[in-house]
């Protein structure tokens, strides 16, 4: 007789059933535990009498997480032999597990406020990779000697099994704290919590707090100072929906062990005098050294704290530093409502990773590869390989190296469509969709191959006051007017004309009088607007391709007629959600396909997105899984062009 767990899950990751086989095995239970068609399935065999201590240790230690989606229980006549074992070929920046935040508060713990805690199967440690196979000689911690202790845990079933990066207060790493007049250390319990309770202080004092954390150099400060940059770090997980208005769904996100940022909606009504919007990115603290300074700055009545990801040139009035060489990642922003979530942006948790159909082609986007390992696609930054053998060589627009004599180019919107085809196995099946990034564009996929049916077109600022003038009769009084009754405005624009790489989004930020003149800006902006519908804005086609002077023009007739700034804003993404939606029908009845796929980066803002869901709502589309649906998923879809 076999009892079953089975946990659905959408990422491919192992960190999740790497937590279970650890408490598994020091149970010493007959098991057979596996990962496949996103399903993590635990096969026990029912007769042993510490079966259901082990599942409730499971239930206990087995961290909350954004992709765990379901689980669920039963039992079958199956008999089980014992097959588990730990998957740990590379490391994973990950928030702390449960067992590791509660031994960091364990005064008789040899971790007691150590910051650099983490386990096999959580925390920063891709930071400290260097080079493959993932070993403790192959990081930055190779310098770092583990005690008796520590060595006896690595070789020892539990979570801290095979963990190459394992240390404690007894054989880590020293760190200091920098001011202009003095220099201190800490390298035991005792000065390690003398450290953040005197880095906890100098924020309250309203002093900047430059930290090298395990995942990256960040810069902290009061709310006092935030601007456009800024991230909100929550550290009193009982106060969050005191000054955030949440759906669960983003309350159990915010907390999960990938430890996301989130676009969420303010509730506390001086940080939204402070920002000039109700909106903000925000996270909760994922690493040692954030979490303990976290637990400090509650003590002195703080709730939370403002801080942006910097470097170690940064500027500020205290440092907190240790001599080990980190390569940090971007944070994962996370896009939730309360039918959908997808990966926003960012590389953290979703690289490295092993999965995907195998093909013996090396795709390299930017800094990323990925190549054929062992039976699947290994998807990595390149720094971490010397040389590679491959019969194809898959490389971005714009790089200029020469990698391999069978060599071929491609664009980023043509592997972003071809990676959600991937992830979804849709291979063969016509496929339509859309790319906006910036410029919208729209491609087809017939079964072999993808094809750019609608390709994007580049805003040119240069020439953009004289296009909007030549519009249409009557247009150049349209430009007349808002010389005369908004001239700041038009001086901006005027300026546009002799900058490079201007952005369509900079240019109706500038419309809209909005002071931060981006994407980031408008969408901010839109979610100011509490109704239930917006006005037409001009989005139309000419010669096939989207008119950016119709667009802007059609802002900036709004503009002069005193319409509200945020119903603009939000006008401005349900029109381009109409606007996609008319074309993805279209070539969806021309060519037949089955179905429609969404990418880039720019569908990840609630009122764009909100708008497509109403309108695919009979043919919902297929978006990145594992991946960012932004440029970061370039690579992958890079191995099947």
């Amino acid at each position: 007789m076999a009892f079953i767990l089975e946990l659905h899950t959408t990422s491919s990751q192992n960190y999740l059933y790497n937590t279970i086989v650890s408490i598994v095995k020091t149970y010493d239970i007959v098991a057979d535990i596996s990962q496949r068609e996103g399903k993590i399935i635990c096969a026990f065999a029912s007769e042993h009498g510490n079966l259901q201590a082990c599942l409730d240790t499971i239930a206990q230690k087995l961290p909350a997480s954004i992709f765990l989606k379901s689980s669920k229980s039963y039992k079958n006549e199956e008999e089980v032999s014992s097959s588990i074992e730990l998957k740990n070929e590379y490391p994973l920046n990950l928030g702390l597990c449960p067992s590791c935040q509660k031994e960091m508060f364990d005064v008789s713990s040899r971790r007691y406020y150590y910051p650099f805690t983490s386990c096999s199967c959580c925390g920063g440690n891709y930071s400290f990779l260097n080079t493959y196979p993932y070993e403790r000689k192959n990081t930055s911690m190779k310098f770092v000697v583990p005690c008796e202790s520590c060595k006896v845990e690595m070789q020892s079933a539990g979570f801290r099994e095979s963990h190459h990066i394992n240390s404690c207060q007894e054989c880590g790493v020293p760190v200091r704290l920098v001011n202009k007049s003095s220099e201190r250390y800490a390298n035991d319990a005792g000065s390690f919590r003398t450290m953040f309770e005197v880095a906890a202080k100098a924020l309250k004092d309203e002093k900047k707090l430059l930290i090298k954390t395990t995942m990256g150099y960040r810069l902290f400060y009061t709310t006092a100072t935030m601007h456009n940059d800024s991230i909100l770090m929550m550290i009193n997980a009982t106060k969050i929906t005191d000054h955030l208005s949440l759906i669960t769904e983003e309350f159990n996100a915010l907390l999960g062990i990938e430890r996301p940022l989130l676009h969420v909606t303010l509730k506390n009504e001086a940080l939204k005098e402070k920002l000039g919007r109700n909106t903000a990115y925000v996270k909760y603290p994922d690493d040692g050294f954030c979490i303990l300074l976290g637990a400090e700055l509650q003590k002195l009545g703080v709730d939370f704290i403002a801080y942006e990801d910097a470097d170690a040139a940064c500027e500020a009035d205290i440092l907190m530093d240790y001599d080990l060489e980190i390569t940090p990642q971007n944070d994962m922003r996370i896009f939730l409502n309360k039918d959908v979530s997808f990966i926003a942006q960012g590389e953290r948790v979703s690289f490295p990773s092993h999965n995907l159909k195998k093909r013996n082609v090396l795709s390299i986007a930017d800094e990323y590869i990925g190549f054929a390992k062992e039976d699947q696609m290994f998807f990595e930054k390149m720094e971490h390989f010397d040389s590679l053998h491959v019969e194809r060589v898959n490389v971005i627009e714009g790089t200029e190296e020469v990698y391999h004599s069978n060599q071929h180019i491609f664009m980023p919107e043509e592997a972003s469509f071809m990676s959600v085809i991937a992830e979804h196995e849709v291979f063969g099946q016509k496929c339509v969709g859309a790319y906006f990034d910036e410029e919208p564009s729209f491609l087809y996929y017939d079964g072999k191959n993808v094809l750019r049916v609608v390709p994007p077109k580049a805003f040119d600022g240069k020439n953009i006051i004289e296009d909007i003038k030549n519009l249409r009769e009557g247009s150049d009084r349209l430009v007349v007017n808002l010389e005369k009754n908004m001239p700041l405005i038009y001086e901006k624009l005027l300026h546009l004309q002799e900058k490079k790489d201007v952005k369509l989004f900079e240019a109706v930020a500038i419309l809209l009088g909005i002071e931060d003149e981006s994407m980031r800006g408008v969408v901010n902006e839109a979610m100011k607007f509490v109704g239930k519908g917006g006005i037409q804005i001009d989005t139309h086609v000419s010669d096939n391709r989207f008119d950016h002077a119709a667009f802007l023009s059609s802002i900036i007739s709004y503009q002069l007629a005193d319409v509200s700034t945020s119903i603009l804003a939000y006008s401005i993404f349900e029109s381009f959600g109409d606007y996609f939606n008319d074309i993805l029908q279209e070539l969806k009845a021309k060519t037949k396909a089955k179905h429609i796929i969404l990418c880039g980066t720019h569908f990840s803002n609630q009122s764009l997105f909100s708008r497509m869901q109403r309108n695919l709502k009979m043919s919902p589309p297929l978006m990145n899984k594992n991946y960012s649906i932004g440029k970061e998923n370039a690579v992958v879809g890079g191995v099947y062009l």
